[in-house]
């Protein structure tokens, strides 16, 4: 189920080449550009459809399992949902454990996590792993015996924070960021000390310039984004105290540049009626200096936010050839539905053209850099709003994309949801639920409620689209051979082919799929594909939280739309590696 396809792609030739393959894997995006790109080629479209199990490895775990195995050496290195288990498994001996670190995560953590009690991995550098805890504590564990080298407590789960996202070790600093949009906190993103765990910086998503870490090197590009304490101004008075803007997403980082980016999530509550103003620096994708946090430049997709689209999905980092003129650029396919092509030195928007279905703006003012909202559709007291497309998890969630050196193309999983909301009034109490809204989902046009996405970020055109009958909440991987691998809510792991879209392989694995996919090449030279099957996340609440599916608005109205996931598949945490014969 194809569309046509459109020309316009870059091809091998005009890109900037990937860096070199050494067949490992050792941070969830691959490298800091987050391409998600192997130069492995044993497996292409030809031969893909001869792989077999090679070997399977049980998490023991019944929730959401989003994380992406890393390989260092001989080594794999898995994380999972809570209690956060850190297993490393021996190549040498098809997967045997070799230890397991346990970090002795808060039980109570688990009543403030809002969509499941999920984890997106680890990252390796150094000889050692950091990856974070729902209780938010990041750790440092010595990657050779599963030893605790050290943790440091950075969020406080009796105010409704947690922590989910991958940490991205730059220098010396591991960069992590917090979640809790939906409890009233208050959000961050900070850089440790690698070696000894110590707090460098903390900047904040609302507030003063100073706590933002705004100063005179601060250079948006847009008149929008230019101003003193617009993270105090642009709110209602002390609401940013409680306004979220978490980074529980993705972080990449340029080193010719040395630059960081990454988004900050939605404010609170998601009634907007509540919070007037453009509510800065929620739904914002910054650009800092690593080793201090200081903002060089921000710009804000989504201002005062409507629909809880967040702006904490990938920032894929790529030099393209636009009108003539080879560009450093930043793609981001937002929750919005819009894929945005930002020139990553500046911040100027230079494209933003849509890849999903959208009811809720028609487009983005090249002059200001602002979302045209439709009104319509936006919510607030005393009336319910029906045919918001696209729905809350966005056209696509924290899914992480792939990009193809060979192809030229972004190869996007998504949702194709829409939803009705009724605002409420939320009161504020620290560590429960802070949202304002009855929020009932549905699919989209067509019935399907997923869908992968081959993307043209030159021509801003889709080249073929796969439906999926669920939301495609698993990450994508591609290889120079042209096979982009990605996993269903059922279950199915699939192979297709990066130029056409056509299915070449697929392997019903026993839960559904939220995981992203890696591939390596194994100590004996084989090349290896590898991704946890267990249902969960947002998405997959409804199996595995167990949800009454009598009641549409359970997981923030999720529950709606997955009615029939469990008739699909059951709970069940394992990781699976597949390889040739």
């Amino acid at each position: 189920m194809q569309t046509p396809k459109h020309g316009g792609a870059p091809t091998a030739s005009n890109l900037h080449s990937p860096q070199p393959e050494d067949g490992q894997w050792v941070m969830p995006s691959e490298n800091y550009d987050a391409t998600r790109f192997s130069g492995l080629d044993q497996i292409d479209t030809q031969n893909v459809r001869n792989l077999k199990v090679a070997w399977t490895f049980s998490t023991g775990m019944t929730r959401g399992e989003e994380a992406a195995p890393l390989v260092v050496g001989s080594t794999m290195y898995i994380v999972t949902p809570y209690p956060n288990y850190l297993y490393a498994l021996d190549l040498t001996q098809n997967g045997a454990l070799k230890w397991v670190y346990k970090p002795g995560v808060d039980p109570s953590s688990q009543g403030v996590a809002c969509c499941d009690v999920v984890n997106r991995g680890a990252a390796y550098s150094a000889g050692k792993l950091f990856y974070n805890t729902l209780d938010n504590y990041t750790v440092a564990v010595d990657a050779q015996t599963g030893r605790q080298v050290w943790k440091t407590q950075l969020g406080d789960i009796n105010k409704g924070q947690t922590m989910t996202m991958v940490p991205l070790v730059v220098k010396d600093r591991v960069i992590v960021g917090n979640s809790g949009g939906e409890m009233g906190v208050r959000g961050w993103l900070t850089g440790l000390d690698a070696k000894t765990g110590k707090i460098a910086w903390r900047a904040y998503a609302a507030g003063p310039d100073s706590d933002v870490l705004i100063g005179p090197n601060f250079k948006p590009f847009y008149d929008e984004d230019r101003g003193k304490d617009l993270g105090v101004t642009s709110w209602p008075p002390g609401a940013w105290k409680i306004g979220g803007g978490g980074a529980w997403g993705w972080v990449s980082y340029d080193p010719e540049l040395d630059l960081i980016y990454y988004g900050t999530a939605n404010p609170g509550p998601w009634n907007p009626d509540q919070r007037p103003g453009d509510n800065k620096w929620s739904c914002t994708l910054f650009a800092r200096r690593p080793e201090t946090g200081e903002a060089i430049w921000a710009y804000q997709i989504g201002p005062h936010d409507d629909f809880d689209y967040d702006g904490v999905n990938e920032n894929v980092l790529v030099d393209l050839p636009i009108n003539g003129q080879t560009r450093k650029v930043l793609l981001h396919p937002d929750r919005d539905g819009y894929v945005y092509m930002m020139d990553r030195a500046t911040g100027e928007v230079l494209s933003a053209e849509a890849f999903g279905y959208i009811t809720t703006s028609t487009g983005v003012d090249k002059k200001t850099g602002r979302l045209q909202l439709v009104k319509a559709k936006s919510p607030g007291f005393g009336k319910t709003v029906r045919d918001i497309c696209p729905a809350s998890p966005g056209a696509k969630d924290w899914q992480p994309s792939a990009f193809s050196f060979k192809t030229g193309l972004l190869y996007i999983p998504h949702n194709n949801l829409c939803q009705e909301v009724s605002a409420t009034a939320a009161n504020y109490i620290a560590g429960t639920p802070y949202v304002g809204a009855t929020v009932r989902m549905y699919a989209g046009p067509g019935g399907n409620r997923g869908e992968y996405t081959a993307w043209d970020p030159v021509a801003g055109k889709v080249v073929w689209t796969i439906k999926e009958r669920f939301p495609v909440w698993s990450g994508t991987v591609v290889t120079t051979t042209d096979v982009a691998f990605y996993g269903t809510m059922e279950g199915w792991f699939k192979a297709v082919n990066a130029k056409t879209g056509q299915q070449l392989w697929q392997f019903k694995t026993g839960s559904g799929i939220i995981g992203q996919p890696t591939t390596y090449r194994g100590p004996d030279g084989k090349q290896y594909v590898a991704v946890l099957s267990g249902v969960g996340g947002w998405a997959g609440a409804v199996v595995a939280g167990g949800l009454d599916t009598r009641d549409g608005t359970g997981a923030l109205g999720f529950t709606n739309a997955m009615i029939d996931l469990p008739k699909y598949t059951t709970r069940g945490g394992t990781l699976y590696v597949f390889s040739l014969p």
